[in-house]
């Protein structure tokens, strides 16, 4: 069973910078793509960054130009470097990871770090 595990939230001001991981329990390359979603209070999950196993990124509008999705495939660990934080972004951050098995879609969530945006 895949384990992730999320570090690197906490509470910042307006306009500064968290940088997300998330923990893979063995190998990233063995996933099609690895993500991060968020849940704020009242408000359905949204994905806000994917990467491909290629390293093909896509954003949500929300978060283009701030947020960075990266990985490094030595230390099984995907990143989220946020800058330029603004209220709107507190919520709770969850990394995802998903694999296809003989064309069933496999599903892996981290348990949430929160970032909470506020001066």
């Amino acid at each position: 069973q895949e384990q992730l595990v999320e570090s690197g939230g906490g509470l910042v001001q307006p306009g500064g910078s968290l940088r997300l991981s998330c923990a893979a329990s063995g190998s990233i390359s063995s996933f099609n793509a690895m993500g991060w979603y968020r849940q704020a209070p009242g408000k359905q999950r949204e994905l806000v960054a994917v990467i491909s196993s290629g390293g093909s990124t896509d954003y949500n509008d929300s978060v283009k130009g701030r947020f960075t999705i990266s990985r490094d495939n030595a230390k099984n660990t995907v990143y989220l470097q946020m800058n330029r934080l603004g209220p709107d972004d507190t919520a709770v951050y969850y990394c995802n990871a998903h694999k296809y098995v003989f064309g069933v879609r496999y599903d892996y969530w981290g348990q949430g770090t929160q970032a909470t945006v506020s001066s």
